[in-house]
């Protein structure tokens, strides 16, 4: 099953490997740094919960499947909400804490519209794997 989600994964287009490997992980991984931070746990378990029910996906549809897209629907949706009133409510947060938030925010506005498409399509029948 790994190998059958490993070559799934080689099968997307570079710049989607590029983006999921290098940028959408990393990125929605990085608020456990910073648990210790206002609402760190809010955040790290929203960006965090939004990639967890892939692995279930993944290995059900034994590879990346346009399915992936509604857990980030579902839950960063949510997140960048969170996001934007934790950043617009004025909050003391210290610099890097307030600069990595709105990184996280942006790549996940990103993902959502990628998302978005990608769930129409799972909508309309397209359903299997990469």
């Amino acid at each position: 099953m790994i190998v059958d989600i490993w070559q799934s994964f080689r099968r997307l287009p570079v710049w989607v490997q590029i983006w999921v490997a290098a940028i959408l992980v990393p990125v929605n991984l990085s608020p456990l740094l910073f648990l210790s931070e206002f609402q760190g746990v809010m955040v790290a378990t929203l960006a965090v919960g939004g990639m967890a029910p892939n692995l279930v996906i993944m290995m059900r549809d034994h590879g990346f499947s346009r399915a992936m897209a509604l857990p980030h629907l579902l839950i960063w949706t949510p997140l960048v909400i969170f996001l934007i009133n934790l950043l617009s409510s004025g909050a003391e947060l210290p610099d890097i804490y307030r600069n990595f938030l709105i990184l996280l925010l942006l790549v996940d506005l990103v993902s959502l519209a990628f998302d978005c498409l990608d769930a129409l399509k799972w909508w309309r029948g397209d359903r299997g794997a990469a």
